[in-house]
């Protein structure tokens, strides 16, 4: 299973390059420096923090960028924040001709506003776009062009911890036809919404549901891809879960119940070996079934560089829902948690699993492990400025 998974992930990386170059060219390239501006003339005021529910307030502005076979990019447009006009026989509608990314800019403890790592979500949405065909773009422009509506709506970046503006670039297939066949025009566009913790009840530790009776991806598909495709049939046993009292699923696959992702988040368990002592953060490997999660690098990232390697292990690896029942059982479970733009990371309490309740356990009083609490510290000073970490906040206005 694990070489097979492998194998067919790995042939069709080396297959899609040459088939998308083939498929599409783009004679101009993305250009931010050609950008139209366009201000709104009744731009808006910031709503207070305890209003803000995630992704229902959007900015002033928007981001709007046409391509077209033969042409390329057209001149990027930063315009107010209105509805598209789309030919109901458009692609995207009956095809599903659809990727976005999810990332976030925050207001920095020292009155900038930064994106956080958003070269790994170019990177990741381009891999989406050769997948199904749609152009793919000059990383950095894209970036420059965020950063530019960014600072045309600065002013509704909300302040405090928890709290962020999430920016969401999509990308569109956009001929008219109702014949299946390789997009020659597209859109590729960027909303803002100012955002609070994802959850209502903010850093609060949820309950799973081990979900064997439905696949979220599968080999040789597009779980690693951020595709609207994939998080449709989600909903069904998502709310099939809650029906159980459970928040999300838990994805499992295979014979072997190997655990994949939580929700729409990729998801850690932590061990410790009661013979050895050793304690272990472990996180299901890149297959190409797995979402190639910026939190979740980030989360790697940081616990190789401050966890003690004489005390942990960080490992990407397969790992089935029997194997944490039975070291749960024999108390070598230590925490759980999912990762994700929306959320940062969202510890776990329960997984239900063949009738019964795992138990994981949290500190006295909280609502998390306290490695769970140990790197949303860490990721959040990063993100607000606190700290610095190598290349990944990049500025992109100032607000004094």
């Amino acid at each position: 299973m694990m070489l097979h998974r492998q194998a067919i992930s790995s042939r069709m990386t080396r297959m899609l390059p040459s088939f998308v170059r083939s498929m599409a060219t783009t004679e101009t390239p993305l250009d931010a420096s050609k950008v139209k501006i366009i201000k709104t003339n009744t731009p808006s005021k910031a709503q207070p923090n305890d209003q803000l529910v995630f992704g229902k307030t959007m900015t002033d502005h928007m981001l709007t960028i046409e391509w077209n076979r033969g042409k390329g990019w057209a001149t990027p447009e930063i315009k107010p924040y209105a509805p598209l006009s789309l030919d109901p026989s458009c692609c995207v509608f009956h095809y599903g001709f659809e990727l976005f990314e999810g990332l976030k800019a925050y207001r920095t403890s020292d009155d900038k506003i930064s994106m956080f790592r958003p070269d790994m979500n170019m990177k990741r949405m381009n891999k989406s776009a050769a997948r199904i065909c749609l152009p793919t773009f000059e990383s950095e422009e894209l970036i420059h062009l965020i950063g530019k509506l960014i600072q045309e709506d600065k002013h509704l970046v909300p302040e405090g911890t928890g709290y962020s503006l999430y920016v969401r670039p999509t990308l569109i297939g956009t001929t008219n036809t109702l014949g299946v066949s390789v997009p020659d025009k597209a859109l590729l566009f960027v909303i803002c919404s100012p955002v609070g913790p994802y959850y209502k009840t903010g850093f609060k530790a949820v309950r799973l549901e081990a979900t064997d009776y439905a696949t979220r991806a599968w080999p040789g598909g597009v779980g690693d891809k951020k595709l609207g495709a994939n998080y449709a049939p989600c909903i069904l046993p998502q709310l099939q879960a809650a029906e159980r009292g459970y928040q999300q699923n838990l994805w499992l696959f295979g014979p072997e119940k190997y655990i994949t992702e939580v929700g729409t988040m990729n998801v850690f368990f932590a061990f410790q070996n009661k013979e050895t002592g050793k304690k272990e953060l472990v996180t299901a490997p890149l297959d190409g079934t797995i979402l190639e999660g910026v939190t979740r690098d980030s989360v790697l990232a940081l616990a190789r560089e401050n966890l003690d390697p004489n005390e942990w292990e960080v490992n990407e690896r397969y790992f089935s829902i029997n194997e944490v029942a039975d070291r749960a059982a024999k108390g070598e479970l230590l925490e759980a948690f999912g990762s994700g733009t929306a959320a940062v990371v969202s510890p776990i309490k329960e997984i239900g699993w063949k009738g019964k309740d795992i138990s994981v356990p949290l500190l006295p009083g909280e609502q998390s492990g306290p490695l769970t609490k140990q790197l949303a510290s860490w990721i959040a000073d990063i993100q607000y400025g606190r700290n610095k970490h190598d290349n990944w906040s990049q500025i992109v206005a100032e607000l004094k």
